[in-house]
């Protein structure tokens, strides 16, 4: 798990550079202002849980693998792709339906960030 989801945590982020520097150089005369903060939302939350990507498979690491980290971690993945897709193609297209997918997104990391909550807590109950 660690390899796997730091990867690919690592390779978000850099992903996530990438966009935003396409958005704050090439989309800045393209786009309006609320098109463009909408894709600067979609890769600051990229960003986050990119890097909450890396955090979990360390954690994975330091405390063993168990379901909840890799649910967590899985999550977290399926909503970077969700909230911040829906947002990079509402930006892009201006298709203002797609703002009714990106909660799903957002209720992907909050699934998430619980399973990584009580993956923690089992792990220390376990240790005392």
């Amino acid at each position: 798990m660690f390899q796997k989801y730091f990867t690919i945590g690592a390779i978000g982020a850099a992903l996530a550079v990438a966009l935003g520097a396409f958005g704050a150089h090439s989309l800045k005369e393209m786009l309006p202002a609320d098109l463009l903060a909408i894709f600067e939302t979609g890769v600051r939350y990229h960003m986050y849980h990119s890097l909450g990507l890396m955090l979990v498979a360390l954690l994975a690491d330091r405390l063993g693998e168990s379901k909840l980290l890799l649910s967590g971690a899985r999550l977290l993945l399926a909503g970077m792709i969700i909230f911040s897709g829906s947002l990079y193609v509402l930006a892009l297209s201006d298709i203002r339906v797609l703002g009714a997918i990106t909660p799903i997104g957002g209720v992907a990391f909050l699934a998430g960030w619980v399973c990584i909550i009580v993956a923690t807590l089992k792990s220390r109950k376990k240790a005392v």
